[in-house]
């Protein structure tokens, strides 16, 4: 037990500082809902994200319990709410303590929670829909992602659905994130069936294009070479 706990600890070390260093060094506004390729993201992901849980006939509804693991300032908790969930459905582990007080003042009636995600503290098959969006990449050790996608597993109901979204091309300009690809999913995840398709224009492109040309951004996105991220349902049986 001693031997796991030291590179959970050492990992969430390492992703601790680099909190630190992008909020010393990135600035605040870059990944604001008002920037045109911001939006032209959040909308993409947000459409196919909706349709491919309605096709797997997994599309949430109120009072279903959901959780987001690993929520950022608010993550798809909003989303949620949009899409009909109660305030009270929804449940979240984030391990920034600034990033969990803010999203608790902005859903108090949550259950939001700060900590690591090698050991969620709700019972096993409790959430008809858990989300992990932009969460393994920033793990780089493989053995947590493996502790996290196993607790994904164990609290995911029967029949309920694994919401995937995150990037599978590496960033040469952040080694302090690892890219996730199809196949890394289909492991982590054994016990989960679904679709899994790419999504997202690059963001290189969609900052240049986006403020420019909302119409060429948005006819770009259409071509798979361009995407960078992955978005999967996957579904427990």
């Amino acid at each position: 037990m001693e031997a796991e706990s030291e590179p959970v600890g050492a990992e969430i070390d390492r992703i601790e500082r680099e909190y630190q260093r992008r909020e010393q060094e990135v600035c605040p506004d870059l990944y604001q809902i008002w920037q045109p390729e911001v939006l032209l993201t959040v909308n993409a992901r947000r459409r196919v994200a909706a349709r491919m849980l309605y096709e797997a006939g997994v599309f949430p509804k109120a009072g279903d319990a959901c959780l987001e693991v690993g929520f950022g300032f608010l993550g798809w908790l909003g989303d949620l709410i949009v899409w009909g969930m109660r305030e009270t459905d929804l449940h979240g582990m984030e391990l920034n303590p600034q990033r969990t007080k803010r999203a608790k003042e902005i859903l108090p009636l949550a259950d939001l929670r700060q900590g690591d995600a090698t050991s969620l503290p709700w019972e096993s098959n409790s959430f008809r829909l858990v989300i992990a969006s932009t969460l393994f990449t920033s793990i780089l050790d493989d053995g947590v992602r493996r502790l996290i996608a196993d607790e994904i597993t164990r609290v995911l109901a029967p029949g309920g659905a694994l919401l995937w979204y995150d990037f599978a091309v590496n960033n040469p300009k952040n080694s302090q994130v690892r890219r996730v690809a199809r196949s890394e999913i289909r492991q982590l995840f054994p016990r989960l069936r679904g679709r899994i398709q790419s999504t997202t224009l690059a963001p290189p492109l969609a900052r240049l294009l986006a403020r420019r040309s909302w119409a060429l951004a948005v006819l770009l996105e259409m071509i798979p070479l361009l995407r960078t991220h992955l978005l999967a349902v996957l579904v427990k049986s």
